[in-house]
């Protein structure tokens, strides 16, 4: 499969290309063949089964859980990398919520068209969220994250789950989680979460930070796309609390 994009910014199929290789560690990933500044050559695999599949989602579960096995000593990435067209902020800090807060929150802030979107109110409500973010999500260790992991990222190679386009740093593996459970229609089902947590359990009132920790996914399809109302509504939602009168 030939990935190529004159738009490509330079070093985003190669960044690529690193991250497929680190993952590859613990789970199926597509095979590089051949990269370069504007192109990504891949083993070309089938998408993920249409439908709940139990059998090949609870596998990807276990997959998932096994990558997040892989621990970390830092927050971040030697290097930056790419989420979509746009920068992913990967210097390194030793606390996760200043990490989270700085690299995967408040750094959407400047983009055009975010700043196009929302409103100073929302803006403030962003930072008072970052603030008392050790509140919302408790400290978990760097693990291993795919980084982009939503349904159209999960491929079949041979009928068992491999993991493609991802966006790769030391992070909390409720953040991976978050895109599987939040990406609206393109949710895993259960069987995906049953069986990361027969493998890793996930730690008490999970799904309640779901939406905290997916706010970094709905600013970036705000800052790739503009005004998107799914987001909006989204954002909106789980900031609400931190508004003031």
């Amino acid at each position: 499969m030939l990935k190529t994009s004159a738009a490509a910014p330079d070093g985003m199929f190669t960044a690529e290309a690193d991250g497929l290789a680190a993952l590859s560690q613990r789970v199926r990933t597509p095979a590089v063949l051949s990269a370069g500044p504007r192109w990504l050559v891949l083993e070309a695999l089938d998408p993920c089964p249409p439908g709940p599949a139990p059998d090949y989602w609870a596998a990807a579960g276990r997959a998932i859980a096994a990558l997040h096995g892989l621990g970390g000593q830092r927050f971040g990435w030697p290097s930056d990398g790419w989420l979509g067209l746009l920068p992913q902020r990967n210097a390194w800090r030793g606390d996760g919520h200043e990490f989270f807060a700085a690299r995967r929150i408040l750094r959407y802030l400047g983009e055009p068209q975010v700043e196009a979107a929302l409103e100073p109110a929302d803006r403030r409500a962003l930072e008072r969220l970052c603030d008392r973010l050790p509140e919302l999500i408790p400290a978990s260790p760097p693990v291993l994250t795919h980084g982009d992991l939503w349904r159209g990222n999960t491929l079949s190679a041979d009928g068992e789950p491999a993991f493609a386009d991802p966006a790769v740093c030391w992070m909390w593996a409720e953040t991976d989680i978050s895109m599987m459970y939040c990406t609206a229609q393109f949710a895993a089902p259960d069987a995906f979460f049953d069986a990361y947590s027969e493998v890793r359990p996930l730690a008490a009132g999970w799904r309640q930070r779901m939406p905290v920790l997916h706010l970094r996914e709905q600013l970036s399809v705000v800052a790739h796309f503009g005004p998107d109302p799914g987001c909006l509504a989204g954002i909106a939602a789980t900031i609400r609390p931190f508004r003031t009168r």
